[in-house]
């Protein structure tokens, strides 16, 4: 088999994560915002480089089979409000009414007065009030009519608006008709699958074909697969943009709930903790909740999104004081200028600062050394806007962050999962390992699993996502010839997405289900259980599945000591183990730290860690 090569596009650094069909390989970029393609390619450029593969980029390009690739790109243009101008034609007043009660911040930053009511209208009076909302500034439209026969509306009304825009001119303003979106879902779930996806797929479409079009210049031998909310992957022509949203941390979820299965955890909380934010989620059985039909800060979809909560902490968050109290978040240095010890303009205090101040980080091996972080300016920032304004030394600050970060992240993970108790929690990200033992004190948590791949944890469990495609035909009923309609026209439709990812429709796993209900009440089940006089939806899912990365052993073997590389003068010096040297088996007390080339795990008094079978580290409470 050739190279299988996943990345996981963030908001501070880019991890790449790739598998030849015996080891795993992974290295790591950072972000550049002005334009994604650049680290795609820095990233592909590092990943050869820790294969050793000469004959430059082009050669690397094209001996991978499948790129699947994630994006943080469209969480962030919901979450920064960066995006087209928005307009939005609808039935009613009362329409727009509903729509917006949600969600009614996110509403007037996609929207704002750029809506108008068009039930009873002529052609000629919509073709006005188009004309209105372009004069205000909209640079896309969505189109959204109530009611039964909402679909036949929207059609007429597209031949309408096509004969007085065609859409072969320059400066036409793209349309998108809620019914061709999300068949046969609410009028409201319609409203906002269009208002999001039309948000998301300016910059999401620039960039990807982009993307693509640059592999083709190195001779890739397979279209780009992007990796979706709903944990598949599929062709940039296959994908629209509200499959986008989220899908990062969806990629942890995939993994957490694959080593969960290994290693036997079934009620437990994953934390993945990157530069910017910390995404949660709660584990039930191994596997993470789906809402059906999903939301987006409270704006209801049409889709299915995984429960993956973020909040505002992460090894960039900007750490200040207010009130008397150490404050995290939610605004973050990002990768440029990054937090002060980067050197690279930021002078606000963040975690990064904190951990380096605290010898839990070492300036001279962070980013596996290449990246030398500025002590000084660590200090200037933490004394500036924490010791100072707190009126302590510089050693009591740093110990107040980091409890005030620790607490932020533990009383989320206590909110997520109330007060039954968690098996284990699962610590990944970047800066996960270095405080993980130290959120789960605070959690009740007695043991974390750190993968071995923690710092490219997202681009690791992309890496078994397969090709997904769901498709989905509403129905007024289930009789036997309504699912039998149905289902003619959805397996006519996988066949054709199937060809095109360029597999046949008999060589994927088919599996049919009926949904019905709305929102928290949607309930899927077999066709055969369904009540036949119920409404809802014939859905059908198809997954191909791909060469994925073996495990290895749970078991740690004959457990001995670890040897420590040397110490680390960190919180009054401790030892300091390198993951890559030690074996399966090995095992020591904390306090110490466990330092791989992206990440560092501190393993704190009263805690103790074993190396797996798998190479990942097993960090117990002693007497557990």
């Amino acid at each position: 088999m050739g190279l299988l090569v996943n990345i996981d596009n963030g908001g501070t650094l880019t991890d790449i994560c790739a598998f030849d069909g015996e080891k795993v390989v992974h290295a790591k970029t950072v972000t550049t915002p002005h334009d994604l393609t650049e680290c795609l390619m820095n990233g592909l450029q590092a990943l050869g480089e820790q294969l050793g593969q000469e004959g430059g980029l082009t050669r690397l390009v094209a001996s991978i089979d499948h790129l699947r690739y994630s994006t943080t790109q469209g969480t962030n243009a919901i979450v920064q409000r960066k995006g087209p101008r928005l307009g939005l034609l609808v039935s009613s007043d009362a329409q727009i009414e509903s729509a917006r009660a949600p969600a009614s911040e996110l509403f007037e930053a996609l929207v704002g007065d750029r809506v108008a009511a068009i039930g009873g209208a002529t052609d000629a009076q919509v073709v006005q009030a188009v004309r209105t909302l372009i004069a205000k500034g909209a640079s896309r439209l969505v189109i959204c009519l109530d009611g039964k026969e909402a679909a036949q509306v929207e059609s007429d009304l597209r031949r309408a608006l096509y004969a007085t825009f065609p859409r072969h001119l320059l400066g036409a303003v793209p349309l998108l008709f809620s019914t061709d979106l999300a068949p046969g879902a609410s009028s409201q779930r319609r409203l906002w699958s269009g208002l999001i996806n039309a948000f998301l797929h300016p910059s999401m479409e620039q960039f990807l074909h982009h993307a693509e079009g640059r592999l083709r210049q190195h001779r890739a031998r397979n279209p780009l697969l992007v990796f979706r909310n709903d944990g598949g992957s599929t062709r940039v022509s296959r994908t629209i943009a509200l499959h986008t949203y989220s899908s990062g941390p969806r990629g942890g979820a995939v993994g957490a709930a694959i080593l969960a299965e290994h290693y036997g955890f079934g009620r437990f909380s994953s934390i993945d903790i990157g530069g910017t934010t910390t995404d949660l989620a709660l584990f039930e059985e191994g596997q993470v909740a789906e809402h059906r039909f999903g939301d987006v800060e409270g704006a209801p979809i049409a889709f299915p999104l995984a429960d993956v909560p973020s909040i505002a902490a992460g090894g960039g968050s900007i750490l200040s004081v207010a009130n008397g109290a150490i404050q995290v978040g939610p605004e973050s240095m990002g990768a440029l200028p990054g937090p002060a010890c980067f050197a690279r303009g930021g002078t606000n205090a963040t975690l990064t600062d904190i951990m380096l101040l605290a010898g839990i980080l070492d300036p001279q091996s962070f980013f596996g050394g290449k990246l030398a972080l500025d002590l000084e300016r660590a200090r200037n920032a933490v004394r500036t806007h924490i010791a100072e304004p707190l009126d302590m030394d510089l050693d009591a600050a740093v110990l107040a962050a980091i409890d005030a970060y620790e607490a932020k992240i533990a009383a989320a993970i206590n909110g997520l999962a109330g007060k039954q108790g968690l098996d284990a929690l699962l610590a990944f990200g970047g800066a996960g390992p270095m405080s993980a033992c130290g959120i789960a004190e605070k959690a009740s948590i007695d043991r974390v699993l750190v993968p071995r791949f923690a710092a490219v944890f997202s681009a690791f469990g992309i890496g078994f996502s397969p090709i997904r495609h769901r498709h989905s035909c509403p129905v007024d009923s289930f009789s036997d010839q309504a699912v039998a309609e149905a289902r003619l026209r959805l397996e006519e439709q996988a066949d054709r997405a199937m060809e095109s990812e360029g597999f046949a429709l008999q060589d994927c796993q088919c599996d049919w289900q009926a949904v019905t209900g709305d929102g928290d009440h949607a309930q899927a089940m077999p066709l055969a259980e369904v009540s036949p006089g119920a409404s809802g939806f014939v859905e059908l899912n198809v997954v191909r599945d791909m060469p994925s990365i073996a495990l290895g052993s749970v078991s740690a073997g004959t457990v001995h000591s670890a040897a420590a590389l040397h110490s680390r003068a960190a919180m009054g010096g401790m030892p300091l183990y390198r993951l890559e040297d030690l074996e399966a088996g090995a095992n020591a007390a904390g306090p110490c730290l466990v330092e791989e080339r992206f990440f560092t795990a501190w393993i704190r008094t009263g805690w103790h860690f074993t190396v797996t079978g798998n190479h990942d580290l097993l960090i117990e409470r002693k007497g557990d």
